[in-house]
């Protein structure tokens, strides 16, 4: 029994002092229900929202925020030497003003300063909060020393108030550090940290009149797979979403769009300071070439007229042709049904692009799918298999290959927050 307590991942769960508060039960929950051994060390303030009790009951261990208390064990510098993961959840304003300029005042950002593992953080605050200068130099800090900043989501705050500054889904965060701790168990590096990446994911949908459009199968999950991915490696991902059902990923700005167009827009706004545009979006090749403003209804005994498509936008061939910055890599998702490595190939050649990953498609194949199976083609003439397995899987092979070809330096050391 000793021995498989050692063996379960130690994770430092950090609550600093916003009404988010209570939303970390929830990630404390994942974590100790997917068998890690969670400490939970609160802040004073944050004790205002959810008190020691609950934490303590909820992860098994006790939680304190003085570094006065069990002086004994010395747990300033022994809880942050023995985590295999620090996570701040919510992290505030103050907190990562504290963390990025050293302070040490209580338990929490004495643990921080003495953890020689992966930090994550997850920032709740008001808009105006996080968008003040100040904090997004201290998140540029930190991020620019290893940490994990993930993005705020979008939504409702206290109050009235609406917009950038969400606590993240409690499952989303835990999916991605569950990430972190695994490349961290194989030594892994953050090799995406400073990058910045766009990732297009999900179906595009063309509408031929208010209630019909024509459409695709795309779940989006390789896109997401991919965001998510990119996070957890220490990328500043943004994700261009077309139309899917999955929750947004941690740690990613999203989105959201609808057609062709609207994603076209979308890329090569957020494409003008990335290091790598990875297109896995299933894009309409074509739309209708006429919108009718009403339902188009049947006519009783007469066939409906033809509908008559016009061609999209090639947005991948236009990335590739038109790089917004010297050095920016260009991945492509080519969904073949036959000749797969034939059209993949020729389409690798046609579009210009870096890499480009093709999967056989079809009923019951990648599709709606959690696992996947691709080859990714190279302009270098290498190819490399990716065994059918989850998409997850994918995502990290792919990014495995797209770190080493980012030659400029990452955006951060170009003087981008």
């Amino acid at each position: 029994m000793e021995k498989r307590e050692q063996e379960r991942p130690r994770v430092v769960l950090g609550v600093s002092g916003g009404i988010a508060a209570y939303k970390a039960c929830e990630l404390l929950r994942q974590f100790t229900e997917s068998g890690h051994d969670v400490r939970v060390v609160p802040t004073a303030a944050s004790l205002h929202f959810v008190g020691e009790a609950t934490w303590a009951a909820l992860s098994g261990n006790p939680a304190a925020t003085e570094v006065w208390e069990s002086v004994h064990e010395v747990p300033h510098v022994r809880i942050g030497q023995h985590a295999d993961l620090v996570v701040v959840a919510p992290a505030t304003a103050d907190l990562l003003a504290k963390a990025a300029h050293g302070l040490a005042d209580d338990l929490l950002t004495n643990t921080l300063l003495t953890a020689r593992c992966p930090v994550v953080f997850a920032p709740a605050m008001h808009t105006e909060m996080w968008e003040n200068p100040a904090t997004q130099e201290n998140v540029a800090t930190l991020r620019r020393r290893g940490a994990i900043v993930v993005e705020p989501a979008v939504g409702r705050l206290t109050g009235v108030d609406t917009g950038k500054g969400r606590f993240p889904d409690p499952v989303e965060i835990f999916q991605l550090c569950r990430r972190v701790l695994a490349r961290g168990a194989k030594g892994l590096p953050q090799d995406l940290a400073g990058r910045h990446v766009v990732v297009s994911a999900g179906g595009t949908r063309e509408p031929l009149d208010p209630v019909r459009y024509l459409g695709n199968r795309s779940s989006g999950k390789q896109g997401y797979a991919l965001a998510r991915t990119a996070a957890a490696r220490g990328a500043r991902v943004t994700l261009v979403a077309g139309n899917s059902e999955l929750p947004d990923p941690a740690g990613v700005d999203v989105i959201h769009v609808g057609t062709a167009g609207q994603l076209r827009e979308s890329v090569l706004k957020a494409a003008a300071d990335a290091d790598a545009v990875v297109m896995a979006a299933a894009v309409a090749d074509f739309r209708p070439a006429v919108y009718a403003p009403g339902k188009i209804k049947k006519q009783e005994g007469q066939e409906p007229e033809p509908v008559t498509l016009v061609r999209n936008p090639d947005i991948l061939a236009e990335l590739s042709a038109d790089r917004a910055r010297p050095g920016q890599l260009v991945v492509g998702f080519a969904a073949e049904t036959d000749d797969v490595l034939a059209n993949g190939r020729a389409k690798l050649a046609r579009k210009g692009c870096d890499l480009l990953v093709v999967n056989e498609v079809g009923e019951h194949k990648a599709f709606g799918s959690a696992e996947n199976e691709a080859v990714i083609l190279a302009t270098d003439g290498t190819e490399t298999p990716v065994p059918y397995g989850p998409k997850e899987a994918l995502a990290d092979t792919l990014w495995d290959l797209v770190a080493p070809r980012l030659a400029e330096p990452p955006a951060a050391d170009r003087g981008n927050p």
